[in-house]
């Protein structure tokens, strides 16, 4: 039960289901409320957020400290650094936060942009997996 192909089906269910609870969280009076998801601005979000920060910093930690650094794992932090600064600038646009908070994504905007360049400056290595 620990082969590739077990493993694939498994991620693949994985992402549909954060596909599911995503749209959950973005129709919460609808499909959000079929799974009783507590009302916007509840603790649960927070401490989500808090959550997914820390293990993005985890992961930054563990990566920093690898002999050998993992392009797919760069990649992934490139794209959720650039998802943050996004969503931010989305948020000023529309008045949901303020320029000193949106001030702050600027930092992840430079990291995603460094680490872009990064992955786009090193050799890829292709393994065939067939």
């Amino acid at each position: 039960m620990t082969d590739s192909q077990t493993i694939r089906k498994v991620l693949w269910m994985g992402a549909a289901f954060n596909l599911l609870i995503a749209l959950m969280l973005l129709f919460p009076s609808t499909l959000g409320a079929f799974a009783a998801l507590p009302p916007v601005g509840s603790v649960f979000y927070l401490w989500m957020l808090i959550f997914f920060v820390v293990l993005f910093s985890g992961t930054y930690v563990w990566l920093a400290l690898q002999p050998s650094i993992s392009r797919p794992v760069v990649a992934l932090a490139a794209i959720g650094k650039s998802g943050v600064f996004l969503v931010a600038l989305a948020c000023l646009v529309g008045g949901d936060i303020q320029l000193r908070t949106f001030l702050i994504t600027l930092g992840d905007l430079a990291f995603a942009l460094y680490s872009f360049r990064w992955l786009q400056s090193t050799k890829a290595t292709v393994v065939n997996t067939v």
